[in-house]
């Protein structure tokens, strides 16, 4: 595996690092009672978000999950329009009534989070599907989870991208837990990658926590989506750094497990990785001090906007 250059390794760290810092703010506003609902930290698997975007166009599609912010930041989505979604805000990408699990933003091809566990894979086939009949060139990446992979609608996607041959790229984000359900107790394989032959399309288990193994494997499966080749399965281990949303203490994870992926932050490997380059401490620091700047700009950004229109809601409503 080439390592990329240090520019695009620069770009993953500053948006891996985003998504840490904005989560991380994001738990302490909700603990301050300015985000409300269900809310899932992407905290330990940013990695597979910057790696897998990073290997697309711009005009290429996303389809997203519950679990979702870090999917639409590594897309480019701003941090302070993030936020005041996040917040329920009028300034939000839906204008505050998308909120945490329903972020979407057609503007930069993200057809949007779903609430509903395997609820996007449906969704990205046929937008391949549409990209196909159109004779467009673009490719669509579809999120998962491991719990959404035991689904129905897993088999009907791949099934039905395989038989069309469709360009699609479906990211299997196994952090070892439906809620609280251990992969081992839902899947009879170890590397879920294998189901892949069922569909006569390539399967591949990587690194979830090397955002640059990601990218290698994002890399050759949407070169071969875009050029007439058909889907691929991208499995991506890695483990999420705490329960299930962000009431959720995670008892059920053994200490020792979580220590042990931990100590593998995807990152901090990232960084590793950037200074193997030999780029100045100096440029990182200044590159993590942006980043916190933007953080703590979104959440003023956020508390500063207004709250949707009552009126305005009704009126969108009346014609129902």
């Amino acid at each position: 595996m080439s390592e990329p250059d240090v520019l695009l390794l620069k770009r993953m760290y500053d948006l891996a690092l985003t998504i840490r810092r904005f989560e991380l703010a994001a738990v302490e506003q909700y603990r301050l009672g300015n985000i409300r609902g269900y809310f899932h930290p992407y905290l330990g698997e940013e990695a597979i978000a910057v790696g897998a975007i990073a290997a697309l166009e711009p005009d290429d599609y996303i389809v997203s999950t519950h679990r979702g912010h870090g999917h639409a930041l590594a897309k480019g989505h701003d941090a302070g329009l993030m936020m005041a979604e996040l917040f329920g805000k009028e300034t939000g990408y839906c204008r505050g009534r998308g909120g945490s699990m329903h972020v979407a933003n057609l503007a930069q091809a993200n057809l949007g989070a779903n609430g509903i566990v395997g609820g996007g894979l449906p969704i990205a086939v046929g937008a391949a599907m549409g990209l196909r009949l159109k004779g467009a060139s673009n490719v669509v990446l579809s999120f998962f989870g491991d719990g959404a992979a035991g689904n129905g609608v897993f088999h009907e996607s791949l099934n039905l991208a395989a038989v069309y041959v469709l360009p699609v790229v479906f990211v299997l984000e196994n952090n070892h837990y439906a809620v609280s359900t251990p992969v081992e107790f839902s899947s009879p394989v170890v590397d879920m990658s294998l189901r892949a032959a069922g569909y006569a399309m390539p399967g591949v288990t990587v690194d979830g926590n090397d955002a640059v193994c990601v990218h290698g494997a994002t890399v050759k499966a949407v070169a071969r989506g875009r050029s007439g080749g058909g889907p691929s399965l991208i499995e991506c281990k890695t483990y999420r750094h705490g329960g299930h949303h962000v009431n959720d203490p995670g008892q059920y994870m053994p200490r020792e497990t979580l220590d042990h992926w931990k100590a593998r932050d995807p990152v901090l490997l990232l960084k590793k990785r950037l200074l193997a380059t030999g780029i100045s401490a100096s440029e990182i620091e200044a590159l993590e001090s942006d980043v916190e700047e933007r953080i703590e700009a979104s959440i003023r950004f956020a508390l500063a906007s207004p709250e949707p229109s009552v009126e305005d809601f009704i009126a969108a409503t009346d014609g129902r």
